[in-house]
């Protein structure tokens, strides 16, 4: 079963590249819903070949734990060049741990025609015998993402200047 968004979102590509890499804005795209704690040491920014355990709850509420396996790959496109960071991990308890299948794959590329804005394709795979049901829920968790990305985004593109030198 597949959840997929597409939207623009109001910042640069390399913007949201590196949000995506950063644990803390995927902490601020679920919250104030959902709060990730890790269970580990976190990096201070995801890289290929991670493997974090975080602890998801929701209003407090234990919702179990999911392990965050990170790679990413480039696609070259007619449009231009397609940056594509995945997310292999696997639930590992809670409701979702039910799922033999967890493959979250989300890209980021210029908007066309708007090379200052970011087109953002997010695409969930899910599989299991809970499949089914969990998928009207994780649907409408995705659509929260999305609204969250879209508020959140402009934030992502501040890159602070080189500090003044005292001369």
């Amino acid at each position: 079963m597949r959840i997929l968004l597409k939207f623009t979102v109001d910042c640069d590509p390399d913007a949201a590249w590196r949000a995506l890499h950063s644990p803390r804005a995927v902490a601020e795209i679920y919250g104030p819903l959902m709060d990730m704690r890790p269970l580990s040491a976190l990096p201070a920014a995801w890289e290929p070949g991670d493997d974090v355990a975080m602890e998801l709850t929701l209003g407090g509420i234990h919702l179990g734990s999911q392990l965050i396996t990170v790679s990413e790959r480039t696609v070259q496109e007619p449009e231009g060049t397609v940056r594509i960071f995945r997310d292999s991990g696997v639930p590992l308890t809670g409701p979702l741990a039910s799922l033999d299948v967890w493959d979250h794959q989300m890209a980021v590329s210029p908007a066309p025609g708007d090379p200052g804005r970011t087109l953002w394709r997010d695409r969930l795979v899910i599989a299991g015998r809970s499949a089914p049901a969990l998928w009207p829920v994780l649907w409408g968790a995705w659509q929260w993402r999305a609204a969250r990305i879209r508020a959140l985004a402009p934030t992502w593109a501040h890159d602070p200047g080189p500090a003044p030198t005292s001369d």
